[in-house]
């Protein structure tokens, strides 16, 4: 039996993540989002809501997390992988952590909040009783492209 090749999984759903991020963009949101997955299915999708709900915790991966908990029926998420476009910031490294999410894909990285591997490196400091692997730059290019445009429409509105 031919086992798929886990270069194009990821890609498979990190581009599920980016039609979070479109909806997120279409939304007026700074577009990032995210998929967990479990044994192959998707069991959480979502994108940042922080205008909508109000809420400066609503980012992606935070909104993932709560519904993938749920629909797992437990907060610990070890046998799940998490997809997001935008490297995670350290509110949600520490959730990625606390979740127990064994695998991190995320797809462009964040030189001003990155807490993976650009700023901070919370997801594989050994001081902590958790760590990931980490898979970066899947689909980069288009993960950041996306907030490219988005914050480059929001100067031109002057706004943010």
């Amino acid at each position: 039996m031919l086992t798929p090749d886990p270069t194009l999984l990821h890609e498979e759903f990190m581009r599920m993540a980016l039609a979070e991020a479109e909806a997120a963009l279409a939304e007026d949101e700074v577009p990032v989002g995210a998929v967990i997955v479990h044994e192959g299915k998707v069991v959480a999708r979502a994108h940042n809501q922080r205008e909508r709900l109000r809420d400066p915790t609503a980012h992606a991966e935070m909104i993932a997390i709560t519904q993938a908990a749920e629909s797992r029926g437990s907060w610990r998420l070890d046998d799940c992988t998490l997809y997001v476009t935008l490297e995670p910031c350290p509110m949600c490294a520490g959730a990625i952590l606390q979740a127990r999410l064994p695998v991190v894909v995320y797809g462009a990285t964040d030189p001003k909040a990155g807490a993976v591997q650009t700023l901070y490196h919370l997801l594989d400091d050994a001081r902590l009783n958790h760590r990931c692997l980490i898979v970066s730059n899947v689909l980069a290019d288009e993960c950041g492209t996306i907030l490219t445009r988005f914050f480059r429409q929001q100067r031109s509105l002057g706004k943010k």
